[in-house]
């Protein structure tokens, strides 16, 4: 994941336990090389990194699948992000990571702010490297159709609204929804192994 301000840090930890709530599936968060120098992150008010350990495009190659997170800029993916999957091109030309199935997960500051451009924008990256797009769909059930209470997330996965200064948090809903994608995508991610 990439993380500006923690919000997308807060869902990934939940899917990080729903997908450890899965037997057998062993699940583990690693973020993605900062590209904004420490001035600017003072500037734009982003609190200090966590000591989740940092990935490298090789690493991938370990893993049986992906959630991906990151914070939603104008409708597409964050730079920070763009960046790291820019630099798997060893693994796209060995087609490492062909057949394993990803998803994605999503901070954005409105509910205009793009969550569902973003994982439309965003699906182009699996394709290329022949990964597997598994969407959480309406699989969390009723609460995909909450109205009462503002909720980030849509069948293209978890997703929280950080406010335009960035102080509002995941709801419990949110974060019910991230716990759930995890478990759920655990789930898909253990079948497709099982199945080799």
């Amino acid at each position: 994941y990439y993380s500006t301000h923690g919000h997308v840090e807060k869902l990934a930890k939940e899917i990080e336990k729903g997908a450890a709530s899965v037997e057998g599936v062993e699940a583990k968060l690693w973020q993605v090389p900062e590209t904004l120098s420490e001035e600017v992150l003072r500037k734009i008010g982003s609190p200090p990194k966590s000591d989740v350990p940092i990935i490298k495009p090789r690493e991938l190659v370990e893993a049986d699948g992906f959630l991906f997170g990151f914070p939603t800029t104008y409708g597409a993916m964050a730079a920070q992000f763009k960046t790291f999957f820019d630099a798997t091109v060893s693994l796209w030309r060995t087609q490492a990571l062909t057949g394993k199935p990803a998803g994605f997960f999503f901070s954005s500051s409105s509910q205009g702010g793009g969550q569902e451009t973003t994982a439309l924008t965003s699906i182009t990256q699996l394709v290329h490297h022949g990964m597997i797009f598994v969407p959480v769909g309406y699989t969390f059930g009723d609460a995909m159709f909450e109205m009462e209470n503002l909720k980030g997330g849509s069948p293209y996965g978890a997703g929280t609204y950080a406010g335009d200064d960035n102080s509002r948090q995941p709801s419990e809903l949110e974060l019910a929804q991230a716990f759930h994608q995890g478990k759920y995508f655990a789930g898909i991610a253990k079948k497709l192994k099982g199945s080799l």
